[in-house]
This record gives structure tokens, C-alpha cells and sequence, in this order.
């Protein structure tokens, strides 16, 4: 009976030890939890990776996959760092599942260095395009070394946050209606906080959103660009359009002309000067700053104003629509590839080569009728590894690209 006694007690006592142990450590299987993050980064930086240009129906779908990790890889590595420390913390790396799965974070890490790498050509890419649209002279004529050298030193501290956009030397006054359709025709200005010099005006960029003339609105794209001309002297505008299904083409494009008539009058009392006009825009807002671009003072885009003069010094167009499709029977077409003039202003145009929304194909087409038609600068830069909307947040990409427009612009301010 004293034998059976402590037999009971053993077993109890092993049983409490494995009850504890199964308590207080960690199991040695797979951490499901840490297998799904990584998991999740690493089906994004293999789509960044391997992302090629060519649209289609699946194009949206990869191009929702790959954009975040492919123009954004700091984040990814945030997210694999941040789920690692988290699974070493609550003691789940124990066994050889787990560390497969670090392993995996590893591997994906160093896909991340190459997607940075990638990135930082374009710098290269935009210097070439800029040589070959306005010539080996417009280091000298700008003042600018290369697209690399253009960065501002403290934005190099960007690509740790690169969702913060906002600069303390800019302000933005917002909601100023310029005309009739209510909410869809306000505009926000941003200027630096200094005021320039008495009777200096300043240069204009207008910056269109994208959308697919469906959706989007003024204080959500464009915002590296606007804020870095802003805080070198120019005015930056970005306004509402009216959107479909409310609205059909051209009642976008009206809109747009309506925003340069409207600072050709209004303008300087805000220090813009009406005669030094930028347009650009990304997405379908590209291919609205082209076409206006390309038709001033063109009547059928102006009912009710024709006499305003719609003219502006250049476009600046990026990751644009093209194509054609969006006007319906009996209106004017939508393609700029239809407007292409001999006194087109300067251009500068640039593509993501693995965009998978807009393939590159339709930029290199539009590139080549401005270059073989028209006598204006033709900048066109392909990007090597860029997705769609490249510019929406601070990156490596976004501010060779950044860099780039702005060499542009200074070079049409004493060119023409």
C-alpha cells in the first residue's frame, strides 16, 4: 500500500511537471502566428520582385501585392523585424519550424536589399533621359550635378518614415473655389511660409491626382513633389475635378482649364505668376495635364471662357493613361496621343517599366509622337523595377524621379 502511495505520488508529481512545463514554455512546433507574418511579406516582396509590366486583367491585382514592398521595402523590413522580435520576446523560436521561418525573414530581408538597389538606379535613368530630352548642357544651365545630388540632405532621413509628408516650411491653404460644381471645384494652395521679396510672383505647378476619373481628391497624391517645389519659392496648386459617373469627358479637362484661368486671373494675389504655368499629373490626372496641355485656348474645352488663354510652359507627366476609350460616341477624343502639335511645350514624361496598372508600352508611344511631331523638349524616362503611383510616398525612386522634374523645370525657366 506505502509502494502504491508513492507510485500515485510520482505520477501526480509528473504530471503537474509536464502541466507546468506545457504553462510556462513555449512550444517547439511552428509559431503560427509569426509563420503568417512572414508568410505576408514574403508573397509581396516575391510579387515586387518578379512584378513585370503588361496590365491585363490581373494587372490591379498584382500591381495591390507588389506596390507597397516594391516602392516602400523599408516598411517590409520594419514588418519582418518587428514580427522576429515579437516571436523571440514570447520565446516562440525554439525548434527547427520556427527557425525555417527565420530563415525565410532572412532570405526575404535580402530581397529587400535588391528591391533598394533596383531603386536606386533610376537616379541614373532620369540623368539620361534629361541629357538626352535637353541636351549634355543642362548640368551647366541648372546648376544640378545629377538627379542623386539633387536631394536635399535631410531627406535622405524621409526613407526611415516615409508616410510623413508634411514640411514645417510649407503651408496649405486649402478649399479656395474656383468654380461652380461645388466640393469637385475647390482647389489647395501650398507655398513656402516666407513671403518672397515685394512684387516677386512665383513659378506655378498645378498637379492633377489620379483616380481613373472615378475617384481620388487633391490632398492625397503629388504631395513629395508639391511640397518639395513649395519649399523652393513656386506655388503649387492641386485642385478637385469632377468625377464619373457625375461627370463625363471632357467635363474633367473643363475643369483643368478652368484652374489655369483661373490663375491667370486670380493668381497674383496670391504671388503666382500667370505666365510661368507648370501642369502635371499622375495616372489619369497625367493624361488630363497632357491634353490640356496640348489644346489652349481650344473652344471646345472652354465653354463659356474661350477667350482665356489656357497655355501653360510644360507638362509633367507621370506613370500616365494614354490610351483611348474614355470619351463615348460623339465627344472629343481622350488620348493626348490625338492633340500632338508642333508647338507642344516641353515634356517630361515618366513610366515605371513594371507598372502592371498602365503598361510602360503606351508612354513609349506617346514619348515618340511628341519627339517625332512636335519641337518642344521631349524628357521620357523608363523606370527600371517601378510600379504604378511611384510618387505617392518619399522613396528612393520617388525622389530621383522628384530631383528630376525639378532640373526640368528650372531648365524651361531659362530656356524658354
Amino acid at each position: 500500500m506505502r509502494e502504491r502511495g508513492r507510485a500515485r505520488e510520482h505520477v501526480m508529481s509528473a504530471a503537474g511537471l509536464t502541466e507546468a512545463m506545457q504553462t510556462h514554455l513555449p512550444s517547439a512546433g511552428l509559431p503560427a502566428g509569426y509563420a503568417a507574418a512572414v508568410g505576408v511579406a514574403s508573397l509581396a516582396t516575391l510579387a515586387a520582385l518578379t512584378s513585370r509590366g503588361g496590365g491585363g486583367p490581373l494587372g490591379t491585382v498584382r500591381y495591390l501585392a507588389a506596390f507597397v514592398v516594391n516602392e516602400q521595402p523599408v516598411l517590409a523590413g520594419y514588418w519582418l523585424g518587428a514580427a522576429t522580435l515579437l516571436a523571440a520576446v514570447q520565446g516562440n523560436l525554439r525548434g527547427a519550424a520556427a527557425w525555417t521561418v527565420v530563415a525565410v525573414a532572412a532570405l526575404m530581408v535580402s530581397v529587400l536589399i535588391v528591391l533598394v538597389v533596383r531603386a536606386g538606379s533610376a537616379a541614373a535613368v532620369v540623368d539620361q533621359a534629361l541629357e538626352d530630352g535637353i541636351g549634355s548642357g543642362w548640368r551647366e544651365r541648372t546648376g544640378r550635378l545629377s538627379a542623386s545630388a539633387l536631394t536635399p540632405r535631410h531627406e535622405w532621413a524621409r526613407f526611415l518614415w516615409p508616410l510623413r509628408v508634411r514640411q514645417r516650411d510649407v503651408r496649405r491653404i486649402a478649399n479656395i473655389r474656383y468654380g461652380d460644381a461645388g466640393r469637385a471645384n475647390l482647389l489647395d494652395l501650398y507655398r513656402n511660409r516666407r513671403e518672397p521679396p515685394s512684387g516677386e510672383l512665383r513659378p506655378v505647378l498645378v498637379h492633377l491626382h489620379g483616380g481613373a476619373l472615378v475617384m481620388g481628391r487633391k490632398n492625397r497624391e503629388g504631395l513629395p513633389l508639391i511640397n518639395r517645389l513649395a519649399s523652393r519659392g513656386w506655388l503649387c496648386i492641386s485642385p478637385n475635378y469632377r468625377l464619373r459617373p457625375g461627370a463625363q469627358w471632357p467635363d474633367h479637362l473643363v475643369d483643368v482649364k478652368k484652374v489655369i484661368a483661373w490663375i491667370r486671373a486670380h493668381g497674383p494675389e496670391y504671388s503666382a505668376d500667370p505666365h510661368r504655368i507648370f501642369l502635371a499629373g499622375a495616372s489619369s490626372g497625367a493624361q488630363l495635364a497632357a491634353v490640356a496641355a496640348l489644346t489652349p485656348r481650344d473652344p471646345r474645352f472652354q465653354p463659356g471662357f474661350e477667350e482665356a488663354d489656357t497655355s501653360v510652359r510644360a507638362a509633367i507627366s507621370l506613370y500616365g493613361h494614354y490610351g483611348w476609350g474614355d470619351a463615348g460616341p460623339g465627344r472629343p477624343p481622350s488620348s493626348p496621343l490625338a492633340y500632338v502639335r508642333p508647338d507642344a511645350p516641353p515634356f517630361f514624361i515618366a513610366h515605371g517599366d513594371s507598372d502592371t496598372v498602365l503598361p510602360a508600352s503606351a508612354a513609349r508611344e506617346f514619348a515618340a509622337a511628341l519627339r517625332s511631331r512636335s519641337r518642344g523638349a521631349v524628357v521620357y524616362a523608363e523606370l527600371p523595377g517601378a510600379q504604378h503611383q511611384f510618387d505617392l510616398h518619399h522613396s528612393i525612386r520617388c525622389t530621383a524621379v522628384t530631383n528630376g522634374i525639378e532640373a526640368f523645370a528650372t531648365w524651361v525657366l531659362q530656356a524658354c
